[in-house]
């Protein structure tokens, strides 16, 4: 209670804390707002719904919030995700890209900007992808023949696709003042706002099937697995760091001791988000094979093998794809953000060395080796997280229809302890009465 009041004591703290709620108020606010030509008496036989489609419809919801129902910000901010990815890889391979990455604040706003373009390029397909499907399949969706666009024609369908488009170029810019004038980063923030907002939907869903006392042990649960989830994201490795003395005149530099601290899941949510967002792309990608009425071609038969095996919780296809991806972006991520061969380099620069490794290759190993065996571990507990919760209820409600539970309750508790950690850095900052007494 008195860190609350210390916040809503600090102006500028405070502005920051009232801006930030105000974005997300607008984000809930135009997920609920149907795109133009989009039947709004299926759109309220759908909130209205008791049992809802899982699968793909499921999983695409968590990140955008509105997609059942094609509102104003039914893609979220997954364009933005896909093309980040895109970005940070192609930085590997392209000179250009590389060199912009190392011209520091300038090089940034040309990434920055060209990541903005082709996140434009992947709404766009994927909008159009979206709503031609429903509009062709709707069971492919909502288990049921909805029909969204009553009045249909090409005209109403392009109105719903630009709209789409237009809500997520808005959300870009919504996360970039975020990020700017808001608390923490502004992506991740609206990511928080969509999977906390699927939370009670989830215990409502929980205390229809098992009643109060399923409810009871699933918020037990969901309690010890937010404690799990805290011990580990702030557990590090400290690697001792020795400076050597140097004499300068009279003055004497150097000669302290310090470490390098190396977070068990230094990646925080970042991997469960890039495989997310990638895993979306084989049903995304299937939306352009063919159809018909009947639900009989071989395009329908690869789109139904990919919901049924892709986006259901429970099954093996989904657990290997989804935690091999999550795996593989946690290392892809650590050697971006921790560079053994510049960290190594830096140390020696600066006549620092680790106690009993030499300054070079063999500081450049040591530092190889204690990455990999902190990133394993750290890696499983990101895709046990991520997979095990939401099998272990889809297993027990007997119903696909649960979310993405493990990567909601992962991502919540990460965001909210990078935005309490800039909440506490800028309390410090501004406050020095604890170190004066």
């Amino acid at each position: 209670m008195s860190t609350l009041r210390n916040v809503f004591r600090t102006p500028e703290l405070r502005n920051k804390i009232m801006f930030t709620l105000a974005m997300l108020t607008l984000y809930r606010l135009g997920a609920q707002i149907p795109s133009p030509g989009v039947n709004l008496d299926a759109v309220q036989s759908l909130r209205d719904s008791t049992e809802e489609s899982g699968g793909i419809f499921s999983y695409l919801n968590v990140f955008g919030g509105g997609l059942g129902t094609l509102s104003f910000f039914a893609l979220g901010i997954l364009p933005y995700i896909t093309s980040s990815i895109v970005i940070q890889i192609l930085t590997v391979a392209i000179p250009k890209l590389e060199e912009w990455q190392s011209q520091g604040s300038v090089g940034q706003r040309k990434i920055t900007q060209w990541t903005r373009y082709i996140a434009m390029v992947f709404a766009l397909v994927q909008s159009t992808g979206t709503v031609f499907l429903i509009n062709r399949n709707p069971t492919q969706f909502y288990g049921q023949p909805i029909d969204m666009f009553p009045e249909g024609g090409v005209f109403r369908i392009m109105l719903a696709v630009m709209s789409m488009v237009t809500g997520a170029a808005v959300l870009m810019w919504m996360g970039e003042m975020i990020t700017q004038k808001g608390l923490g980063n502004g992506m991740s923030v609206l990511i928080f706002a969509s999977v906390v907002s699927s939370l009670p939907g989830l215990a409502i869903q929980i205390e229809r099937l098992k009643g109060p006392v399923g409810l009871a042990v699933a918020m037990l649960l969901f309690l010890i697995l937010c404690a799990g989830i805290v011990f580990v994201e702030q557990g590090q490795r400290r690697i001792p760091v020795k400076f050597a003395k140097r004499v300068v005149g009279r003055r004497q530099y150097g000669g302290n001791n310090t470490y390098i601290p190396l977070k068990v899941n230094q990646a925080g949510v970042i991997p469960v988000i890039f495989a997310s967002s990638l895993l979306q792309l084989p049903s995304l990608i299937s939306n352009v094979l063919p159809t018909n009425a009947q639900g009989t071609s071989w395009g329908d038969t690869v789109r139904r093998f990919i919901n049924d095996n892709l986006f259901a919780a429970d099954r093996l296809g989904y657990i290997l794809v989804f935690g091999f991806l999550i795996v593989g972006f946690a290392y892809f991520y650590n050697t971006i953000a921790f560079d053994p061969v510049k960290r190594a380099d830096e140390l020696r620069k600066s006549g620092g060395f680790i106690p009993g490794i030499r300054p070079g290759p063999q500081t450049e190993r040591h530092l190889a080796k204690i990455l990999n065996r902190i990133t394993f571990p750290g890696a499983l507990f990101l895709a046990g997280v991520s997979l095990l919760p939401s099998a272990a209820l889809a297993r027990s409600l007997g119903s696909r229809n649960i979310g993405f539970s493990g990567v909601s309750i992962l991502i919540a508790v990460g965001v909210a302890l990078e935005m309490m950690k800039q909440i506490d850095s800028q309390l410090m900052s501004r406050n020095y009465e604890g170190f004066l007494k």
